[in-house]
């Protein structure tokens, strides 16, 4: 019984199979197929001016060992310290600009339009967008590796957060599963349900997530009420407003009503950098940890 637990555990968060065509890229030369959500993308050499506009490709295309061939990132790329941050905006992205970086790749979470027109411009774009669980992500840094040259790398860094997640859940006791999680995304009660990348984390560890049953709408992001909250009494509340908003466990003890929340009550309540909570990279693992810790205070 514990080996079909562990093994439909592995399954889960996709430590089974390391994926074979992950493996050859990482041994590939140039020229390299990536089949990117923007269509199968051939990068001819070894990309030496990479311009990112997405925070969590940044923070991905750095761990792989790719930093070095970075020339620009957008504004909201904030990690590591010694990523190359621009003006330029993953938001209202502008074609012309990221095109006066001379990129010889450009890596985005978000099209709108983008992909054509920077392809009109003669530039390779992949685009990443954001991972729907867990394997999506090991999947999306196994691409940024292949691309870069750096595909051997990429893999033992997805391996690493396997690893280093799979025992983390696994710290967790039996007894702690069963408890009810509420994500706070801003302080006006916004959350995400256990159909979004940061939903799916707490599913994996057993959670329940007390969003799920508000979201009529089935958005994945459902605003609760403060009596829905304090009537569900959540076990842990991650407060992934702390950067933003400046919400604490302190701040949130004070708000009227919540001094008989469970998560109040037995002190699991988890400040979270917000762009670790918000990135599906490999700071994945440092929220898990957050969480781990959390479940496992009596």
């Amino acid at each position: 019984m514990v080996k079909k637990t562990l093994a439909a555990l592995i399954a889960l968060l996709g430590l089974a199979a390391a994926p074979a065509l992950a493996q050859a890229a990482a041994k590939a030369p140039f020229p390299v197929t990536i089949k990117a959500t923007n269509g199968v993308v051939t990068i001819k050499a070894r990309p030496t001016r990479i311009v990112s506009l997405s925070p969590t490709a940044t923070e991905t295309l750095f761990a792989v060992g790719a930093g070095p061939q970075v020339v620009a990132v957008d504004d909201q790329s904030d990690y590591p310290a010694n990523a190359p941050r621009t003006k330029l905006s993953g938001y209202t992205p502008n074609a012309e600009a990221i095109a006066g970086y001379n990129p010889d790749l450009v890596v985005l979470s978000n099209d709108g339009g983008l992909v054509s027109s920077l392809q009109k411009l003669g530039l390779t774009v992949l685009l990443e967008p954001a991972a729907a669980n867990l394997p999506q992500a090991y999947d999306e840094i196994r691409q940024l590796g292949a691309a870069t040259g750096h595909g051997e790398k990429s893999t033992g860094v997805v391996k690493s957060m396997q690893v280093q997640i799979t025992t983390l859940i696994r710290s967790v006791p039996k007894r702690s599963r069963h408890l009810k999680v509420f994500h706070e995304l801003e302080p006006d009660l916004y959350s995400a349900t256990s159909s979004t990348f940061i939903g799916a984390i707490y599913k994996t560890f057993g959670f329940k997530n007390i969003a799920d049953a508000a979201d009529s709408s089935h958005s994945g992001y459902p605003q609760l009420s403060v009596e829905y909250i304090v009537d569900a009494s959540p076990d842990i509340v991650v407060l992934a407003d702390t950067k933003c908003c400046g919400q604490t466990a302190k701040t949130v003890g004070a708000r009227p009503g919540w001094a008989n929340v469970s998560a109040v009550k037995h002190h699991r309540v988890i400040n979270v950098d917000d762009d670790i909570a918000s990135r599906w990279g490999p700071r994945i693992v440092d929220f898990v940890r957050l969480v781990a810790n959390a479940a496992k205070r009596s």
